[in-house]
């Protein structure tokens, strides 16, 4: 996998702090902590998103009311990278539409691609000609 681009070099601090409190780097938790760690509100509430003893999300940090819009879209991506996990009820908050729909999006990106390493590849470059096409 490529280098990891980070949103400031607390993000950076965060995800490796995290990933060595857990001893575990595999894709559920490097995504986990990637995600939760891009901002500084849920990087100070990690322990209310996260069970550290049971290894467990934590669903109801949703509704905590440190939560803003951007924060809530954090968790939500984090939660469902980490599981699957979409709200019972809320599931069009959980789409791309809603959660792309914020400044963390390129760093959301970043987060599948840790993610789904096998899947998020370089893709190859595609001539003008093969790339040119009519609507």
């Amino acid at each position: 996998m490529s280098e990891i681009r980070f949103s400031s070099k607390e993000h950076e601090k965060f995800f490796y702090q995290m990933l060595a409190k857990c001893g575990k780097h595999d894709s559920y938790y490097s995504s986990f902590f990637y995600c939760v760690g891009i901002s500084e509100d849920t990087r100070n509430h990690v322990d209310r998103m996260f069970d550290f003893k049971e290894r467990l999300i934590k669903p109801e940090a949703l509704h905590e009311g440190w939560q803003t819009g951007g924060s809530a879209r954090l968790t939500r991506l984090a939660f469902n990278l980490w599981n699957g996990y979409v709200e019972k009820g809320e599931e069009s908050l959980s789409t791309p539409y809603e959660m792309f729909d914020c400044g963390h999006a390129p760093y959301f990106y970043e987060a599948i691609r840790i993610k789904y390493p096998e899947y998020c590849r370089e893709l190859p470059q595609m001539n003008k000609k093969e790339t040119n096409h009519e609507r």
